[in-house]
């Protein structure tokens, strides 16, 4: 804990902080006391890792897109969008679907204007996603912008004590058990992300074809053979790419199960 030391010496904006570590500062530590007038800026190798982690983070920039049940392009963003804008100028009734090409989640894309007005609202959401704010060298009271998020916990009181011993606080704690949950239950994780990206994509574009909820028993069963027999009635470019979602899962799976 930083501690606050009064000094008539020193004016108001001139706070003293001492720690009994010889000024160690932790830079994950947000449970530390900040005073206005001394803040304490990320070094090179902080930046670089807090860069790293927002990377990992996020999400893939390409995907497909479908008219109702015909594939109309595949690939990054902007090209897709330009692919379906084409389809939206002929019919502005249709079904189009836009689908994150490894999570399957949906991608709602703002059809208003010229072609040129739709991509560059794209790039300005993207940019405004993955822009990392600078580290001001100064700033007023309150506390640094360290890019955490605040969000309540529920514990037992053992859990608690725990974590107010280790190095850092418990958030610092809390922060390190959830990197190291990441990195050892990384191959379940992708293993059950991708039986997500498979469901997500089934029930919206293939809910209403014949023999879906036998195909998706197939699927949670393990069952590939009978599950591709079937898909195998099913439009074509919705029936491929559902393979190759399936495909990725089955990979993801026997990985997971080669290091549990």
């Amino acid at each position: 804990m930083l501690e606050y030391m009064p000094d008539s010496r020193f004016l108001p904006d001139q706070i003293l902080l001492l720690t009994p570590q010889s000024h160690q500062f932790y830079p994950d530590n947000i449970d530390n006391l900040f005073h206005p007038g001394i803040i304490q800026p990320m070094n090179k190798s902080e930046s670089v890792a807090t860069e790293a982690h927002a990377a990992e983070d996020r999400q893939p920039s390409h995907c497909i897109a479908f008219e109702g049940q015909r594939c109309i392009g595949s690939g990054a963003l902007d090209f897709v969008a330009r692919k379906a804008k084409q389809v939206f100028n002929q019919d502005e009734f249709a079904p189009i679907f836009i689908f994150d090409d490894v999570t399957s989640k949906r991608i709602e894309i703002d059809f208003r204007g010229t072609t040129e007005d739709v991509v560059e609202r794209l790039e300005r959401t993207e940019a405004s996603a993955v822009a990392t704010p600078e580290i001001p060298e100064k700033r007023g009271p309150g506390r640094p912008r360290l890019g955490v998020i605040p969000r309540e916990v529920t514990l037992l009181p053992r859990h608690w004590d725990w974590l107010n011993q280790q190095p850092g606080g418990a958030s610092v704690a809390l922060r390190k058990l959830v990197e190291a949950a990441k990195r050892s239950c990384r191959a379940a994780d992708r293993a059950r992300q991708s039986q997500e990206a498979v469901h997500r994509f089934m029930y919206p574009m293939a809910g209403d074809f014949p023999d879906v909820e036998e195909a998706a028993r197939a699927f949670y069963a393990g069952n590939h053979q009978r599950f591709d027999e079937l898909v195998a009635p099913w439009p074509a470019d919705v029936r491929d790419h559902l393979r190759k979602l399936v495909a990725v899962a089955i990979q993801a799976e026997a990985a997971a199960a080669e290091n549990p």
